[in-house]
């Protein structure tokens, strides 16, 4: 059940990052966006993380981070971007798919295969995320930014398998590492393009937000692939689109048609499968 709790917050933050970080991304430069929410994060992270007494951290646990911080840059920043010239309802359900679908898999490989409860609840969030990505088309014919999608998913998903490989007990320090590696890479790249960066202050509070509700949502993610099946927390934390398909709905005016609305069900019903699997 401690997977199941943590797994579904680690979804409900990161549905709630992505639709804020999507959303100020229509309002300020990707990159910048990107950059002073992840600097956020690490500012508010950084002090929790060194009064914490964690193991210490090996050469393969620093090599995993770094890789992830350069992975999880390069997902959000197509991630934002997808969610701020496509749809919101396309963007994250499509990213999802992926992003469940490779460590899924790759946990089978070497965790073995779960229940049958655990099965069918992976299947019914399979088929939520497929579902909610079938968007009706936008009346003010914004493109889908399916590409987009498919992009952050596959690097989502190589991210959610490199941190799963971190040594036990680890959640906080590596998160700080990975923050600073992203930080270094997202800054790297802006003056390798000279990309604009600067965000106008009146959205210094949202991007603060984002960044300290998309770490906490990493630290849940964290904690429940140290203490339970990486399948089980993945397939859940996965769910993070239909919080994304919801808040663009009620926020933007988004379309929720019939296939969006059987999806959520889908959801619902992935959460009660692998939960009552969990407790058994």
């Amino acid at each position: 059940m401690p997977v199941v709790a943590l797994g579904l917050l680690a979804s409900l933050g990161w549905g709630i990052a992505d639709f804020g970080g999507g959303l100020t991304s229509r309002r300020g430069p990707v990159l910048g966006v990107l950059l002073w929410s992840q600097v956020a994060s690490l500012a508010i992270g950084l002090p929790i993380a060194l009064s914490r007494t964690e193991p210490v951290m090996q050469p393969l646990d620093l090599a995993i981070c770094v890789a992830g911080g350069a992975l999880g840059s390069s997902g959000l920043a197509l991630l934002y971007r997808g969610l701020s010239v496509g749809r919101m309802g396309v963007v994250a359900p499509v990213a999802a798919v992926l992003t469940a679908l490779l460590p899924v898999s790759f946990g089978f490989l070497t965790q073995g295969i779960p229940s049958i409860l655990s099965i069918g609840g992976i299947g019914c969030a399979v088929v939520s995320v497929i579902l909610v990505s079938r968007a009706p088309g936008a009346a003010d014919g914004r493109p889908s930014g399916l590409w987009y999608g498919i992009g952050a998913g596959a690097v989502f998903g190589l991210f959610t398998i490199a941190v799963s490989l971190l040594g036990d007990g680890l959640i906080l320090s590596p998160i700080m590492v990975i923050r600073i590696a992203s930080c270094l890479a997202i800054g790297s790249w802006i003056l390798a393009r000279r990309a604009p960066w600067r965000v106008a202050r009146r959205l210094w509070p949202a991007l603060v937000v984002v960044g300290v509700i998309d770490m906490s949502a990493t630290v849940a993610y964290l904690t429940a692939i140290d203490i339970g099946p990486l399948a089980i927390a993945a397939i859940l934390a996965s769910l993070y689109p239909v919080v994304t398909t919801l808040l663009a709905a009620v926020v933007l005016r988004e379309r929720i048609s019939p296939i969006h609305a059987i999806g959520i069900v889908a959801a619902g019903a992935a959460v009660a499968l692998i939960a009552g699997a969990s407790a058994a």
